[in-house]
């Protein structure tokens, strides 16, 4: 109390005078401490054997330690048995752990290992397929040269024998009147113009067959390195299923809870809390797992559909773009609609980029909690449709760098076109297994 009192004290009052509200007594001359502007404080003085305090102590330390007994010999005994256990246990946890992290170098070694034991037996593969490729061309061109060669072979004697008539002609103008050799004079008379046959313009290369060839390598090219793209992200797959208590009255999931119908009929069900009641919307079961997580849904079977992420805190009521995926600032998506396929978030859109005919087959998205990252991939053969992170800030206001909240899969049935046949279905992809 002494000290807050003293700290109460008019400003204009003497250091060196008693005050007459507190009943201090007045520091001596020689005291360290001073009261000035209310704050009190404690000179340096390299001459004091006293330890300083840098703060001043609070009341209920100072009575505790006032009241403090000396520890007794068996208190300090106990004391130095217990810190002395402790430091065992510390020492005992620290080479546990230095024996963890050279644990894991030689397990990280193991699995580098394994990886590229796998890579080798690929490169195997392809080398031996590669092989047995250009075995192939080979085989193809001995058997062409080898038809090649007896038409060549035909054409060659043909030659000879005109040699031969010219050879023969040539004397018989030499030595007009003379008899020839009727050897010769029959030759000369039976050679005749040798025609091209028809079948020496198809002794080639199988040209189509090369031409398929090189088209089926180029396919498998695409769909390895597609696969190889992939590969990464289903490590990152978790189950997903459908929150039933989300959908709206007309989406029907399948009792695995991957498939969503929209049957254009409302179901008769009440009205739920969490329960789009007029965007035709649905939301994932769970979060998705952090720091990243990968999943895909089946879109071939709907023609007008809306894949994404949203937050729980997503409006579930009304027809406002507050309920909408990508119409604010809770969620993202890519839709199809109207054979047109464009990306969303914050109300705003851009087409997406990479997408050709025939449409979408499956959507991926991966989500990088740390990094601030959401990617969209037309999943077959893993071409990003949409990126949201910072690069993207300008084109979509308020792009999230960081999530702030858990993201949950969002789908939505759009209006689809008059032309469509029902049922109106969307698959969530099971990717356990790969």
């Amino acid at each position: 109390m002494a000290e807050k009192e003293g700290l109460s004290a008019d400003d204009g009052q003497s250091a060196g005078a008693p005050s007459e509200q507190s009943g201090l007594v007045a520091t001596s001359a020689d005291s360290h401490s001073v009261l000035q502007d209310g704050f009190s404080y404690t000179p340096l003085d390299s001459n004091s054997d006293r330890n300083i305090q840098p703060f001043p102590r609070s009341p209920k330390l100072k009575k505790k330690l006032a009241n403090a007994t000396p520890p007794t010999q068996e208190q300090l005994s106990r004391r130095l048995e217990e810190l002395q256990g402790e430091r065992s246990k510390t020492e005992a946890h620290i080479e546990s752990l230095k024996k963890r992290r050279a644990d894991l170098a030689r397990s990280t070694e193991v699995m580098k290992q394994q990886v590229r034991d796998h890579f080798e037996s690929m490169r195997s593969v392809l080398k031996q397929d590669e092989q047995a490729v250009l075995d192939s061309l080979e085989m193809d061109l001995r058997q062409t040269r080898t038809r090649l060669d007896q038409v060549l072979k035909n054409w060659k004697h043909h030659q000879d024998q005109v040699s031969k008539g010219i050879s023969s002609t040539q004397r018989a103008l030499n030595e007009c009147g003379r008899m020839v050799d009727n050897e010769e004079k029959a030759l000369s008379e039976t050679l005749s113009s040798k025609k091209q046959d028809a079948s020496e313009k198809q002794i080639r290369l199988n040209d189509k067959r090369f031409e398929k060839l090189l088209k089926t390598l180029s396919s498998i090219s695409k769909q390895l390195r597609a696969q190889l793209q992939r590969k990464t992200l289903l490590l990152d797959s978790s189950p997903m299923v459908i929150d039933r208590q989300t959908c709206h009255s007309e989406i029907t999931v399948t009792s695995d809870g991957c498939g969503l119908s929209f049957s254009g009929s409302i179901n008769s069900t009440s009205d739920r809390p969490l329960q789009f009641d007029k965007v035709c919307c649905a939301l994932g079961g769970s979060p998705l797992p952090a720091p990243q997580s990968y999943w895909e849904v089946d879109v071939r079977c709907s023609s007008a559909w809306a894949v994404g992420v949203a937050y729980a805190s997503l409006a579930r009521k009304g027809r406002d773009k507050g309920a909408k995926l990508g119409r604010n600032r809770n969620s993202w998506c890519v839709e199809l609609r109207n054979s047109h396929l464009s990306a969303w978030h914050n109300d705003r859109h851009v087409a997406c980029q990479g997408v050709g005919q025939p449409l979408l087959g499956k959507v991926g998205v991966w989500v990088n909690y740390e990094k601030g990252q959401l990617v969209f991939y037309d999943a077959d053969n893993m071409v990003v449709l949409q990126r949201f992170s910072a690069a993207v800030t300008p084109m979509f206001d308020r792009a999230h760098h960081q999530f702030t909240e858990p993201l949950y899969p969002a789908v939505r049935f759009l209006k689809p076109p008059e032309s469509q046949i029902w049922p109106n279905h969307l698959e969530i992809c099971h990717l356990n297994n790969p």
